[in-house]
């Protein structure tokens, strides 16, 4: 899937050294439990490949188009956990600090709301993350997304600074406006 400026692929192998240093640095992974080390880094890009291999979609790796360098990831999911308001399918993201403030996330973001609800036809898609997380909220308020109720997230301690999350909606019907 092709934007402006952007690329949404598969994984690659040559992606798995920038994508753990991303993973491992704590400014990005900020609004995280905890920084990855490389192993679970390239477990979690497996995965993530293992379910566009499944599906046909999921979460992409992202390049920019001008050169190939790796951005990050950005993509669909039907999350695992379960939530107050599964099923669902989750738009999400994750770059490098070396690309924020470019707009790629909402970019490649709206690419893969296309893609759910053009292509997949999926009714609506969710995005969620931890209430101090104020630029991915940002770029949900971007996506035309609204702000649904606060949840606590299920895998995260009830003592958790992180575990109070906010939810973000958007219908198909608001999409095609």
């Amino acid at each position: 899937m092709h934007t402006e400026r952007l690329i949404l692929r598969p994984w690659r192998d040559e992606d798995l050294p920038p994508f753990a240093a991303l993973n491992a640095d704590p400014e990005v992974m900020r609004h995280f439990p905890a920084p990855l080390d490389r192993a679970q880094s390239d477990a979690l890009a497996a995965r993530w490949q293992q379910g566009i291999d499944e599906r046909g979609w999921g979460l992409w790796a992202v390049a920019l188009r001008d050169g190939g360098e790796f951005v990050g990831m950005v993509g669909l999911n039907p999350p695992v956990a379960v939530f107050p308001f599964s099923p669902c399918v989750e738009v999400g993201w994750r770059l490098a600090q070396r690309h924020w403030g470019r707009g790629y996330a909402s970019e490649a973001a709206r690419a893969a709301l296309a893609f759910g609800f053009d292509t997949l036809g999926l009714d609506e898609i969710v995005s969620f993350t931890a209430v101090p997380n104020l630029r991915s909220q940002a770029v949900m308020r971007r996506l035309g997304m609204t702000r649904g109720d606060d949840f606590d997230h299920p895998a995260l301690a009830a003592d958790h600074p992180l575990r109070r999350h906010v939810l973000y909606r958007l219908a198909a019907q608001a999409w095609r406006g």
